[in-house]
């Protein structure tokens, strides 16, 4: 049995439009890298964090990654030291799920490492208590449970947790650009409306099966038209600078639809083509540049697999 693992657990896109807090999808790139090894030095230790400009805590009990391994050994009643090593490859704070890509990264490897091979769903659990961290407490399990599982899926509940993949079409592709501002995931969900009319909720109810439908089955069109937010969108989209031209220059690019990953900034977008996408993603960062905003934009795939050692 090896000493050492390397994990990379990617990012992943949340809310997907009309499915605020139950819908995901896991991207190839970009992701986080978390190393674990066993140490003879009694104890969980965080031993060095990359990327994350020096803004994460090394005490593993107030770390993502750190509060899932603890959680996890605990479990499986690892007596042996554990040091864990983390590289952030992606912006904290964008949307993508930067927290709960070093949380599954970090069960997945130890579970690798001592060859205990639980499911998916076990190691969701333990993962979801480094999310608390995050979450005040509460975790919201889209971000994690597409980073692990892989694909689109749907937070049908947390209580219990009950979380289920949905088939997507193999050609479709996501582009996300990131500007490089800061949106407080606190403001995000402040601004929310507490209350909403019932004939705005029927629409998002209508979209959110339409857009589950036309994964399901395929269907661009069906996807075309439902990936539309009636309810977080209007009251998020004020925090993004230049939202609506990015949106817009996404959709007159030959995106399907464009919104908001997460609490953003990040802004995603889905097309049937590789070559589309490249069009989309370059009008996106036209937009983004001419309001003198640095960004990063990635191009992926739906990454089915979820986390993989490297």
């Amino acid at each position: 049995m090896a000493d050492e693992i390397k994990v990379f657990a990617s990012a992943s896109v949340t809310n997907v439009g009309p499915g605020f807090d139950i819908m995901g999808f896991a991207l190839e790139e970009p992701g986080d890298e978390v190393t674990v090894r066993f140490s003879k030095i009694p104890g969980i230790r965080i031993t060095n964090i990359k990327g994350d400009g020096e803004n994460l805590p090394l005490e593993p009990e107030k770390n993502t990654a750190g509060a899932s391994l603890i959680s996890l050994a605990k479990y499986l009643g690892i007596s042996e030291g554990i040091e864990l090593e983390i590289n952030k490859k992606m912006r904290i704070g964008s949307g993508l799920g930067s927290s709960a890509a070093s949380a599954v990264a970090s069960v997945f490897a130890l579970n690798e490492l001592s060859g205990r091979k639980l499911t998916k769903n076990q190691l969701l659990l333990h993962a979801l208590e480094g999310e608390k961290i995050t979450s005040g407490g509460t975790p919201h399990a889209d971000n994690i449970s597409a980073c692990l599982f892989g694909g689109f899926v749907i937070v049908r509940s947390l209580s219990p947790v009950d979380v289920i993949n949905i088939p997507t079409p193999e050609n479709l592709y996501c582009v996300v650009i990131t500007p490089f501002i800061e949106v407080s995931t606190a403001e995000a969900r402040k601004v929310m409306p507490k209350e909403i009319p019932l004939e705005t909720a029927v629409t998002q109810w209508g979209n959110i099966a339409g857009l589950v439908a036309g994964l399901m089955k395929g269907d661009f069109e069906i996807i075309k038209r439902s990936l539309k937010d009636v309810v977080s969108e209007p009251v998020r989209s004020k925090l993004i600078p230049g939202y609506e031209g990015i949106k817009n220059a996404a959709l007159d690019a030959g995106a399907f639809g464009a919104n908001i990953s997460g609490s953003g900034p990040s802004v995603f977008a889905l097309c049937e083509s590789i070559e589309t996408a490249k069009i989309i993603g370059e009008a996106m960062q036209t937009v983004v540049n001419s309001l003198n905003i640095e960004s990063a934009l990635y191009i992926s795939k739906i990454n089915q697999n979820g986390p993989r050692v490297i």
